[in-house]
């Protein structure tokens, strides 16, 4: 097994042993990352620390040495944990991070598992009432300057 994939497996194993046993023995029992440093990386989003933060704590749990985190953009993110200049990075979006995830090397490079949240979206939203009532279906619409009028709170065009 891989260092990555004994990692996540640990993660995994440190996230849910905490939800569900109360104490220090499970910890104690089962140390895999003992004398392992781990640099973590995330997007300069805040809201993706949360994610971050969850991970570096079970992995500390587990006797992971987690160095700070680091702030990095995706593309960037993705390349530094193909080459092993980073351990883990909790913010990536599928499918939205695909590319990235090729460009560094794909699965021969980067282990991935699991989803945070699932069903994301991103991208331009808009209430289904203005959509149906304006016929708005895509981007491209905003160039109309009646439809850009609808979003313009400020009216400075």
């Amino acid at each position: 097994m891989t260092f990555l994939k004994k990692l996540s497996a640990g993660a995994a194993i440190a996230v849910t042993g905490s939800m569900l046993m109360t104490g220090t023995g499970f910890a104690d029992n089962m140390m895999p990352g003992e004398g392992v440093e781990v640099q973590p990386l995330k997007s300069s989003i805040a809201e993706e620390t949360f994610q971050t933060v969850v991970v570096m704590k079970a992995l500390e749990e587990l006797g992971y040495d987690v160095k700070d985190i680091q702030e990095i953009e995706y593309a960037a993110g993705h390349v530094a944990i193909g080459n092993g200049d980073a351990t883990f990075m909790a913010d990536h979006w599928n499918p939205l991070h695909a590319d990235f995830y090729k460009a560094a090397g794909g699965a021969e490079k980067i282990y991935r598992e699991g989803v945070y949240s699932p069903g994301a979206l991103q991208g331009y939203l808009i209430d289904k009432k203005t959509a149906d009532e304006y016929n708005i279906t895509n981007v491209e619409q905003l160039k109309d300057p009646k439809i850009a009028a609808l979003f313009d709170t400020n009216d400075d065009g």
